[in-house]
């Protein structure tokens, strides 16, 4: 599978590691930077990449997922949500990362570098990798309401106030 990473400055170390992690597991990583540390670096701008990435790949048929780093993982997944298509959820144990697949359909991962060790990012990330989305009917209502809003501006035929 093809993995899309990004991070600021609080990741990068965790996101060198993870990166060894994932491919060592046999994906293909795609780095979307930041390639050095600088402290004053803005996260928008390698999310959002690495989630143009995943959706790129989603629509051309590449099996792929992305993962995005912060200090806390928000600011990280409210860009990654930017990109018409992205659901990225933000991960804090192994249930939310199953969750986000099962029940979301997420296509990205956001983990805290501060709020977690390596060992915990690496369960997140395979856990989110490993699980398959339900499927389930209630679950893609949901998530065809989010793309048709994405698209319309309407969710299930009612304009939004």
């Amino acid at each position: 599978m093809r993995i899309h990473i990004a991070t600021d400055h609080a990741g990068l170390e965790f996101s060198r590691d993870l990166q060894e992690h994932l491919r060592s597991a046999g994906h293909e990583v795609i780095d979307h930077g930041p390639a050095e540390y600088d402290e004053l670096d803005d996260y928008p701008s390698f999310c959002i990449n690495a989630a143009i990435g995943v959706i790129a790949d989603q629509q051309a048929g590449v099996e792929a997922l992305g993962i995005v780093f912060g200090g806390s993982g928000n600011g990280e997944q409210m860009a990654a949500n930017k990109v018409r298509g992205a659901r990225a959820a933000l991960v804090w144990n192994v249930a939310t990362a199953q969750l986000a697949r099962e029940h979301n359909d997420a296509n990205l991962i956001s983990i805290g570098a501060r709020q977690h060790t390596v060992e915990e990012a690496i369960l997140f990330i395979d856990t989110f990798i490993a699980t398959p989305f339900s499927g389930a009917e209630r679950h893609a209502r949901r998530i065809a309401q989010l793309a048709e809003y994405e698209d319309t501006g309407a969710i299930a035929g009612k304009q939004v106030d």
